[in-house]
This record gives C-alpha cells, sequence and structure tokens, in this order.
C-alpha cells in the first residue's frame, strides 16, 4: 500500500507524534512495510479453514499441591533482605 509523505504527517499530526524531519523518510518506510505485511495477510488463503475461537481445548486445568521442603534453608534466607524465625521478613501491604 502506498503511502504519501502527506497522509503520514497527518497521521503524525493525529497522534500528537513528535518527529524529527530526518525521521519522515524512516517512519514512512517502516509504515509502508507494515501495510504491505497487513495486505499480505489479508489475501491469505483461508477458504478450506475450519474456523477456530482457541487452539487448546484444555480448561481449568490444576496440578495437585505437593508441599516440598527445601533441603538448604541457610541458603534460601540468605536471599532474604531481612529474616525474622527463619522466614522473610516483608513491610507491612496495607
Amino acid at each position: 500500500m502506498e503511502v504519501t509523505r502527506e497522509e503520514l504527517l497527518h497521521i503524525v499530526q493525529l497522534a500528537d507524534l513528535k518527529i524529527k524531519e530526518e525521521e519522515i523518510d524512516n517512519y514512512l518506510a517502516n509504515l509502508r512495510d507494515i501495510l504491505d505485511f497487513a495486505d499480505v495477510v489479508c489475501k491469505a488463503p483461508v477458504d478450506n479453514l475450519k474456523a477456530t475461537i482457541a487452539s487448546n481445548t484444555n480448561c481449568n486445568l490444576f496440578r495437585k499441591d505437593e508441599v516440598i521442603e527445601f533441603e538448604n534453608e541457610e541458603a534460601l534466607m540468605q536471599n532474604a533482605p531481612e529474616a525474622e524465625r527463619n522466614m522473610f521478613k516483608i513491610p507491612k501491604v496495607l
């Protein structure tokens, strides 16, 4: 799709963007590439495809909770900025 410099400047104004004069050609090329790719996607053959809502039919999958004891508590507590009674101490959240 061909986008003119004037159309790009109009879009820039509508979006209240600040771009420099020397950036305009780069933005124009990028916008044209994006619109060309969108055109390719729109023309993709989809006649023989089944409509789907989601590719994964699994719903509400839960794993069983399992308590696993950590072997090296001392090494774990070294990661705590502050510890109390062998637990991480964090600021109150209200």
